[in-house]
């Protein structure tokens, strides 16, 4: 809960972690702050652009490098980190400050103090600074250095989840000043506050961390720390297998076959982390609602989950879960090939000879990417794919790379991932707005729906929860009028760890590609004796 004048009121939180490896070291024997040769190797599916928070890195608390104002604890809940308690907020919700601790400094000894979170957070706001997730600050009038320690943040409107945000990470001005903030060396050589520091980077393979011996809540136990780039499940269940690896995220289907390995621990964490296909509203098939109405009801959740997750997960009726308070009754996406056809039919696509619609000359066939090595997504693309020939609709299941498929999603569709536990803001403005259509990988779809847009607005502009609750279910709702979106699944994440440490355990996660995970709290854990 956030202070304030009026009292206490509520506030939630940002997401994950980071962390990760290869040459791999077994824990140490015992659990002295004397023992260098503790390590972690994690392997992961996914690499970061960049490591400056002032282009999006670490944006929602998943950096080990640095630390926010607020951080969370295992219940998603928000806690002091650089600040020493939570805000204090003004009686109309509009201005909120926040007071450093004491003693704080980065990396390469420099202390940190009011003016690094300011120039944190006007560096970001800048429109010449290249970061896709500037609209999350949108509500940020202005922010000041009231003292060395106390800093100022002034809303243009009240905005409910504010103090979430400030989990962003602070970076030292005197370090990233001066020079290109969008290709500056502060991007691949960052310094900051946090427990680790980034001691390598080779690109497309690893990155390397060591405990901060100096960090302000204590030096970890775990000294080494390197994050293992291994985009190919098969492979990164293997190299877990041989040694190489001491934990790694994995699909239900590899993480099952190290359950009855008693040298290691399976862990299952909830998410609210959802698969969808976009259908961006400029192909020339996807483009017809009647063509998205259809494969929103085509398609067997029930049976990707079965088949695909083993069980681990959950149909998605839309972007957010059913235990979410905000989450809309009634809005679930039950199977009926039989309506999906008759749709289809009346807007004119008719059966050709193969079994495939078309209209005015066009064939209802478009691509459908994901990325390479990712079998999951490949194994949910094809699923998608069956349900959609069914009903008269060809999609064409395609791999590529992030650089690949970029540049595609105007006309061709993605198997994409996303979804945040914290705060529905947190994921359906970005993934919605029309203001963010082809903006970084913000509104995939290119959704257009005026509707939508202004209940977004509305719900981030007011700190009443019934008036929340009532604009996030007008933007269900619209979802199953005019869906830009196949949502497919929530997944339940899946984890494996080598049982050498105590103080392992998980919360529940957003999308993030991995960088949560049961390491969240890796400073805090031990060694077994």
């Amino acid at each position: 809960m956030v202070r304030s004048t009026k009292g206490r009121i509520a506030s939630i939180a940002a997401t994950a972690v980071l962390i990760g490896v290869p040459a791999c070291s077994a824990p140490g024997d015992g659990g002295s702050d004397s023992d260098a040769g503790a390590s972690l190797a994690v392997g992961i599916a996914y690499e970061p652009e960049t490591l400056s928070p002032l282009l999006g890195y670490g944006k929602d608390g998943s950096s080990k490098i640095f630390d926010g104002l607020l951080t969370q604890n295992a219940d998603l809940e928000l806690k002091p980190a650089l600040a020493t308690t939570l805000p204090d907020v003004s009686e109309d919700g509009l201005t909120y400050t926040y007071t450093l601790r004491d003693g704080v400094t980065f990396s390469d000894g420099a202390p940190l103090t009011a003016d690094d979170v300011v120039f944190t957070y006007e560096t970001i706001l800048d429109p010449k600074t290249n970061n896709p997730s500037r609209e999350e600050l949108d509500a940020i009038e202005s922010v000041r250095a009231k003292d060395d320690h106390t800093v100022v943040f002034r809303l243009k409107y009240r905005y409910a989840p504010f103090a979430g945000r400030t989990v962003l990470p602070i970076v030292p001005e005197h370090a990233a000043d001066g020079q290109d903030v969008n290709t500056g060396s502060f991007n691949t050589k960052p310094i900051g506050t946090g427990p680790y520091v980034l001691t390598g980077w080779t690109k497309g393979e690893k990155l390397t961390f060591k405990a901060n011996p100096d960090y302000w809540g204590g030096a970890p136990k775990v000294k080494k720390l390197t994050l293992a780039i291994v985009a190919d499940d098969d492979v990164r269940a293997t190299r877990l297998r041989s040694g190489d690896l001491d934990a790694a995220i994995l699909p239900p289907h590899l993480a099952g076959t190290f359950k009855k390995d008693t040298s290691r621990k399976v862990f299952a964490a909830e998410s609210a982390d959802y698969r969808a296909v976009t259908l961006p509203q400029g192909g020339k098939v996807t483009g017809d609602r009647a063509v998205r109405r259809a494969l929103d009801i085509a398609v067997d959740r029930q049976a990707i989950v079965d088949s695909v997750l083993d069980g681990a997960g959950h149909p998605a009726a839309g972007p957010l879960p059913a235990t979410s308070p905000y989450h809309a009754d009634g809005t679930q996406r039950d199977r009926d090939p039989r309506r999906a056809r008759e749709i289809l039919d009346q807007a004119g696509w008719k059966r050709g000879s193969d079994g495939i619609r078309t209209k005015d000359g066009t064939r209802a066939s478009f691509t459908l990417w994901y990325f390479s090595g990712d079998k999951l997504r490949q194994d949910h693309a094809l699923a998608y794919a069956s349900d959609a020939k069914k009903v008269g609709v060809e999609v064409k299941v395609q791999a590529g790379t992030r650089e690949v498929v970029r540049p595609r999603l105007d006309r061709d569709a993605m198997l994409m991932g996303n979804g945040n536990p914290v705060d529905p803001d947190y994921d359906l403005y970005g993934l919605l707005h029309s203001s963010l259509a082809g903006n970084g990988w913000n509104n995939m779809a290119r959704y257009d729906n005026a509707t939508v847009d202004k209940a977004l607005d509305a719900a981030r502009r007011t700190a009443d929860d019934t008036e929340r609750r009532a604009a996030y279910t007008e933007v269900q709702r619209a979802l199953v009028e005019d869906p830009g979106y196949t949502f497919l699944t929530l997944i339940d994440h899946m984890y494996v760890v080598n049982d050498g440490w105590s103080g392992v355990t998980t919360r529940v996660e957003p999308h993030d590609h991995g960088l949560a995970g049961p390491w969240w709290n890796v400073e805090d854990w031990k060694p077994r004796a």
